[in-house]
């Protein structure tokens, strides 16, 4: 399907005979991706949806957003499935409704700006495989970041809807908003999304800004709301009234909390309008059923409370983000730290700017303010990525930084002042050239996945070339295991699955319950007085009266005491053994949150430091990816590295040990 440049024109509604309505509102349905990644930690399977888009096509939707965002991602990362594959499955069954994308604009569906000649291919490619209508978007609202995109999309004859990302602070005035729908109608957008990622748009806003921008503009102007803060309905309703011609909505099963408004109850609030919707409710109640089934399967341990959450008011932290950003805090063991967390968010944000919260400046305030919480003292970590946002290299902050904050992130280094891609050469000519493993790449849409994410892409090709008998468990397989069991196993895992190398090293909090099981069994293990650190899980004895000596356990003295029928209580030994061998070193380094470790920049890349290598203090010596983003640790004292103590691309735990060194 070509451009679609006006909502009346559009092809997509069933019944024909109202599309020249003047009062038609059209609903585009975002339960294929925003209402799962809002939800499920965008854990839907292509088979999910594949398994009732027949039925999701007869109900008149506008568009479907079926793509884009986190999907891409998550896709190769955790559920080991090829993206690409999956819209055009979903466009071989979906016949009678466009798809449609999100596009983080210069960022294409990653985390960073890329180059133009990956976004323009990207965009040509997923336009040939099935999307119709490309939302693109910049978390600052720096019409620079979207004019590539834009650009593309139009070269390639599809639908350019440009967005604002809607946020609260002293500079987004609705001046400013209607400044930049003006830029990006220059550029050349159909159609505009006014994007309220966080559930912050209130009615009388959404009536007043949708009224400015209609004054101004003369082209179809979508909203999109999360329910997050219970205003999202009625900010609908007064847009619509104000001009809005099509709004966002998830299916009611997969609606609400962080997610959109449930499309059942908007349809039956405008039905008594002026306003014509005409969806096919029975189509509606098939697919509502169906996603209240499949959710219990999708959301072990990770479920959600469909209520609202004021606080989004204060911290503003998006649908997408919340969840994770929970589940971060968990990972690290500091969830009781979350009120402080948020309140950290506020705080970061003013520093950088007043930063629309949405991906990846949602991704960047939210794990600095998390690593302000976890230290102790704010920016002593700085993640690169927060030192390119002040350096200019995701574009222009809405307010200007102050010059101090600046120099304290940056030191000498100066902030730039044009177009952030201007800097990136072409990428595609020398795409595969330092790839490990460039025979596992088998075309060009493989090469645009590794461009846009290496080390992930190159472990799904990995996992692709395997035999269905010999590929290992998903990541996300692995995670509905982890959350079915019972209680009681989940406090146990054996021996054997954590030689086998099964068992998830990033323990969650709910683990540290079985802590007073093993006690239980400490008199069966022959110990005295056994210590475990919550953290690492390190196991000593201290014996006799010397409280000074402490006896760390060796591989196989721990399984001789270990008795059979404590064989589950015993978590993660071969890991624990590692970790007790750290104890013989007197100063180590440790890790300042749950992650990956990397001893390297990039794969091609030489490691930071090598067993033998001297620092100084600030030298960076590792990386630790946390959080969506790659975290530089420096050294906190001149030192000496006498042993890396964790393999590279090791799954790390807070306060695990990283390095021995020797003071200097």
């Amino acid at each position: 399907m070509k451009n679609i440049p006006e909502w009346e024109n559009s092809q997509l509604i069933n019944n024909r005979d109202n599309i020249m309505k003047q009062n038609k509102l059209r609903i585009t349905d975002t339960t294929l991706r925003d209402g799962h990644q809002s939800l499920w930690a965008t854990r839907m399977r292509t088979k999910d949806i594949i398994d009732i888009i027949d039925v999701i096509d007869t109900v008149g939707y506008y568009s479907l957003e079926v793509w884009g965002g986190a999907t891409f991602d998550v896709c190769l990362r955790f559920l080991r499935e090829n993206p690409w594959e999956r819209i055009r499955l979903i466009k071989s069954k979906a016949k009678k409704t466009p798809l449609q994308m999100l596009l983080r604009g210069q960022n294409i569906v990653g985390y960073k700006n890329y180059p133009d000649d990956l976004v323009d291919r990207f965009v040509e490619t997923a336009h040939e495989n099935g999307i119709d209508i490309f939302r693109i978007f910049d978390a600052l609202n720096d019409s620079r970041n979207l004019e590539a995109a834009i650009k593309s999309v139009k070269k390639h004859g599809a639908h350019a809807q440009g967005s604002l990302s809607y946020t609260i602070s002293p500079v987004h005035t609705i001046e400013k908003y209607v400044s930049d729908a003006k830029e990006q109608v220059q550029m050349g957008i159909d159609s505009l999304c006014i994007k309220d990622m966080a559930g912050l748009l209130s009615p009388t806003m959404s009536k007043n800004l949708m009224s400015a921008l209609k004054k101004e503009l003369d082209i179809p102007i979508q909203i999109h709301c999360h329910a997050t803060s219970g205003m999202a309905e009625t900010a609908y309703l007064e847009g619509v009234k104000a001009g809005a011609g099509a709004i966002d909505c998830a299916i009611s099963s997969m609606a609400g909390f962080s997610s959109q408004p449930p499309v059942e109850t908007m349809n039956s609030i405008f039905r008594e309008t002026e306003f014509d919707v005409d969806l096919d409710v029975e189509a509606l109640r098939k697919v509502n059923k169906y996603f209240a089934d499949l959710t219990p399967l999708r959301t072990k341990g990770r479920g959600y409370e469909p209520i609202v959450d004021s606080e989004i008011l204060v911290h503003q932290i998006p649908g997408g983000m919340i969840s994770n950003f929970r589940s971060q805090l968990e990972q690290q063991g500091a969830i009781e730290k979350l009120p402080e967390a948020l309140e950290e968010v506020t705080k970061v944000r003013k520093d950088l700017g007043y930063p629309p919260l949405v991906t990846p400046t949602s991704q960047i305030v939210g794990t600095q303010a998390v690593m302000n919480v976890l230290t102790g003292e704010r920016y002593k970590v700085v993640p690169q990525e927060v030192k390119n946002y002040v350096k200019g290299m995701y574009g222009r902050s809405p307010a200007p930084i102050t010059p101090k904050f600046i120099k304290q992130i940056l030191g000498k280094e100066k902030p730039i002042d044009h177009r952030p891609a201007d800097d990136l050469k072409p990428i595609l000519p020398t795409a595969t050239k330092n790839a490990v493993n460039p025979e596992l790449i088998e075309n060009e849409e493989d090469i645009l996945s590794y461009c846009l994410f290496p080390d992930v892409s190159m472990e799904y090709f990995k996992w692709r070339t395997l035999s269905e008998d010999k590929r290992p468990k998903t990541p996300a397989d692995i995670e509905v295991e982890e959350f079915t069991k019972t209680p009681e196993k989940e406090k146990k895992i054996s021996v054997e699955s954590t030689v086998s190398g099964t068992a998830n090293p990033m323990l969650h909090p709910e683990d540290y319950e079985g802590m007073n099981a093993i006690l239980d069994k400490a008199s069966k293990m022959q110990l005295s007085e056994l210590v475990i650190r919550k953290g690492d899980f390190n196991m000593s004895m201290r014996s006799g009266n010397d409280s000074t000596k402490e006896h760390v356990f060796t591989e196989p003295e721990i399984k001789q005491n270990i008795h059979a029928e404590t064989h589950e209580e015993v978590i993660e030994v071969e890991e624990k053994v590692e970790k007790q061998n750290t104890q013989e070193y007197k100063d180590t380094i440790n890790a300042v949150m749950a992650g990956t470790f990397y001893n390297a920049s990039a794969a091609d890349k030489p490691p930071f430091v090598k067993e033998g290598s001297e620092v100084n203090e600030g030298d960076t010596i590792c990386i630790l990816e946390a959080m969506k983003l790659f975290n530089e640790i420096e050294a906190p004292f001149k030192c000496k590295i006498i042993k890396i103590l964790v393999d590279d691309a090791a799954l790390i735990t807070k306060d695990q040990p990283l390095m021995a060194v020797e003071k200097l």
